[in-house]
This record gives C-alpha cells, sequence and structure tokens, in this order.
C-alpha cells in the first residue's frame, strides 16, 4: 500500500463500522476443514483498572435465572451471549503494591508462592500461552492495546500492560492508534525485510559446502529461525488483498484528542478488525491504566475531569460510591460496544463474537482495601460452543481464578494439567 492515509475521525470509526460487516473471505483462512472456514476461535482480554463497586456489580440469581445489575445493564442485548462469574479470587501477595500486581499479574501463570525478583508473582500471561497455539497460524502472535490517554507517564511498566511473554520480557501495549494501524495494514515494510532474509539465505547457502558437522547444525537452527520469519512475512502478504479490499485509511487526529469513548471504540475497532482479517487470534485492550493521579475527563458522563484511583479510596462516601458505579456501568457500555461489534461479523453460520472468547476484568475487586477475592468477569462469546453462555457460574468461595485461565488455555489448544494455583478447570459447557 503507497497511497497515503488520510481521513477525518469520525469518518474512519464510520468507516471501521461498516467494514465489519464484510464477509469472512477464504484468504483469512489457511484450514480447509469445515469448522475453520466457519471461522477459528479467537481470545480477546478488556481490563479495567482499580475494581468495581462491590455492592453494585452482583447479578441476582444463577445459572440461566439470573438478572443483570445496573452496572451490567449495558449487557442486556447480549445477554444470551454472555456468561458471568463470581467467587473466583486471585492471592495477593504481601509486601509488593497492589495496583501494579492486580495489572500486571491479573492473567499471569504464576503460582502466588512463585515470585519474580520484582516480588510479584509473574510469568508467562494467559493470553501468550493461547498465543503459543494460535501463532503459527497467523501474520501476528498477538495485539496488545491500551486506552491510556495520558502525557505524563509517571507510573511503571507494571501499571500499564497485563501481557508479559514472561517476567522482564512485556507485550507491551500499543496507545497510538495511527501507530497500531501501520503495524496491522502497512505491508510495504515487510517486503523490505523479505528481500534482505533473500539476501541472507543466499549467504548460508554458500557457507554450507565449507562447515563442519557443528557449524552446520547450528546454521540449521539459524536457517529455521529466518524461514519462521520468512513463514511471517508470507502470512501478512497473503492478507494484502483482504486489507485492500476493506479500503482502510488510518485516522489523522492525534490520540489525545479524541474523546474519552471515541478514543476506546477506536482502539477496539482495530482489535476487532485484526481479529476478523485473522492478522492474529489474541488480542488485549486495558481500558486505562492501574493507580494514575492525574484527573481523566470522561465526556458525557462527568462535567469534571476525575481521579479514578484515589475515588475508589473514598467509597464510605455514597456519593462517591454512586459515581464510581457510573464510572463501572461506563466501561460496561464500551465493552458492549465492542462485543456488538463482533456480532456484526459474520462468518458462514456463525459470528466473530460466536467464534471469540472476549474476557472483561480486573486484576482488583474492589480498590478500596486491594481486596482480589470475587473478581469481576463476564465472557461474551462462546468460543465455537465451548463456553455455555445466558448464565451467571456461581463457584465456591475461594476458588481460584486460575481454574478459569486453565479452561480457557484449554479451549485454545493447551494440553496443560494445571496453570499457577489452579485446582481443575472450570467447567464452562
Amino acid at each position: 500500500m503507497t497511497r497515503k492515509f488520510s481521513i477525518d475521525r469520525r469518518a474512519f470509526i464510520r468507516g471501521c463500522g461498516a467494514s465489519l460487516s464484510l464477509p469472512l473471505l477464504d484468504v483469512m483462512l489457511e484450514s480447509t476443514d469445515a469448522s475453520e472456514r466457519a471461522g477459528p476461535r479467537r481470545a480477546a482480554f478488556f481490563y479495567i483498572p482499580n475494581g468495581v463497586v462491590q455492592d453494585r456489580w452482583p447479578v441476582t440469581g444463577v445459572g440461566h435465572e439470573f438478572e443483570l445489575s445496573p452496572t451490567l445493564e449495558p449487557l442486556k442485548n447480549l445477554k444470551n451471549e454472555i456468561s458471568i462469574y463470581s467467587n473466583l479470587d486471585r492471592v495477593k501477595v504481601a509486601g509488593t503494591d497492589g495496583h501494579a500486581q492486580a495489572s500486571t499479574c491479573w492473567l499471569s501463570s504464576a503460582h502466588p508462592t512463585e515470585l519474580s525478583p520484582a516480588g510479584y508473582p509473574l510469568k508467562r500471561t494467559v493470553d501468550q500461552l493461547i498465543a503459543d497455539h494460535t501463532a503459527p497460524y497467523t501474520p501476528f502472535r498477538s495485539l496488545e492495546l491500551s486506552c491510556n490517554p495520558y502525557t505524563d507517564n509517571r507510573e511503571s511498566v507494571y501499571f500499564d500492560n497485563i501481557s508479559w511473554y514472561g517476567y522482564g520480557h512485556v507485550a507491551k501495549s500499543m496507545r497510538d492508534p495511527d501507530k497500531v494501524f501501520r503495524r496491522l495494514f502497512v505491508v510495504e515494510k515487510d517486503r523490505v525485510s523479505a528481500s534482505i532474509l533473500d539476501l541472507v539465505l543466499e549467504d548460508a547457502r554458500r557457507l554450507e559446502q565449507s562447515l563442519g558437522a557443528q557449524d552446520l547444525r547450528k546454521l540449521d537452527e539459524y536457517m529455521e529461525s529466518v524461514r519462521a520469519v520468512e513463514k511471517q512475512i508470507k502470512r501478512i502478504e497473503d492478507r494484502k488483498g483482504t486489507i485492500e479490499q476493506l479500503q482502510l485509511e488510518a485516522p489523522t487526529v492525534p490520540w489525545p484528542e479524541l474523546e474519552r469513548h471515541e478514543y476506546i471504540r477506536l482502539m477496539g475497532d482495530l482489535m476487532v478488525l485484526a481479529l476478523q482479517t485473522d492478522l492474529t487470534r489474541v488480542a488485549s485492550l486495558m481500558v486505562a491504566p492501574e493507580r494514575w493521579s492525574t484527573p481523566l475527563t470522561v465526556h458525557g458522563v462527568f462535567r469534571q475531569p476525575i481521579v479514578h484511583h484515589s475515588w475508589t479510596h473514598q467509597q464510605g462516601n455514597d456519593q462517591v460510591r454512586t459515581e464510581l458505579a457510573r464510572l463501572d456501568r461506563y466501561h460496561v457500555e464500551q465493552f458492549a460496544y465492542i462485543a456488538e461489534k463482533m456480532q456484526g461479523v459474520q462468518e458462514g453460520e456463525r459470528n466473530l463474537l460466536d467464534n471469540t472468547m472476549f474476557v472483561f476484568g480486573s486484576g482488583l475487586s474492589s480498590g478500596q482495601d486491594h481486596i482480589y477475592t470475587d473478581l469481576p468477569l463476564v465472557i461474551a462469546g462462546n468460543a465455537a460452543g465451548a463456553i455455555k453462555t445466558n448464565r451467571h457460574v456461581q463457584s465456591e468461595q475461594g476458588t481460584p481464578v486460575a481454574n478459569l485461565w486453565l479452561a480457557l488455555t484449554r479451549i485454545m489448544g493447551s494440553s496443560a494439567e494445571s496453570l499457577g494455583d489452579s485446582t481443575r478447570a472450570l467447567s464452562l459447557s
């Protein structure tokens, strides 16, 4: 794609919405298996910081006989497509920051006693464990997005990322929609990379005749790595026709100038497009970072900028708790918007949401006292029939959230017997 990208922000958002109605194209799928041609399974995660207002969140009733709380009411049109989970806990490790641990360890596969040198139970996260199984089929292993609107980044990497390849190796989130767009949909630079790889392979072939057995083994390992990169580039090139048919154009308005809901939804649109075109099958969207002290403007909800973190520590005040519940509901509205976008993408007899497990949650249940029990968790979509929807799953008190994570990784291809402090895989069907 050599043309310049330029478009008004609202036109771009509308354009994304229109493009999401396109059918699944053959070029998006490598498998000829009938079930795969109905769309592969995907996993996506939507993270909110600082927990939720505990007395406004819970649904009433269990199983299929449940009623949405006022906070979850924006999901009413998706009630048949969601499952809600309660009594799932994480273990808080004493002596480390409660918020940094909440976000960065939300999806961690570490046991609570398995601490990193920084003191957190942190290693490879669930999304990356899933990507281990999906990456061979897509140009991009995973996609990590953040709607961090702040220009005064005061906090460490632990507050603004939920995805980790392993301790010390963060899958750093992107927050500039233009950079996300160009990473996903502009493939010209990959042709240059392919040309460089051709030269590398040519030099390697010349060497083969003069190398000993040990060097040949080393060269074989190196060549395998090069071939893996070649395959990655080919996957991107194979999808070029699909991407061009979408006729996408990059946003030009700087992200700090977007209204809050526009920013979140724009990043959500980009995530949906990446999943729709099978550029990746694993994605995460962090709606805001943990524990920022700078005021945040939430257009259409609050008249003045708010400080979410400090509010969570004032929940003894009924008025503050009411305002926090409005923010919780606002976040659910954004999640519902993205889920409905997925629902509008047809894939054979199903749609993108049907083929996806789209997880909403937080690493804290309540930010007031840094409580990690009964985490807020909702899954939209059924992962091609693997997850029973339209129900509230109430586990026994003290059930590790790792039981849910283990179940999700198994749905996506893992054969792991355990994960973190899991006791068994949660039953989802």
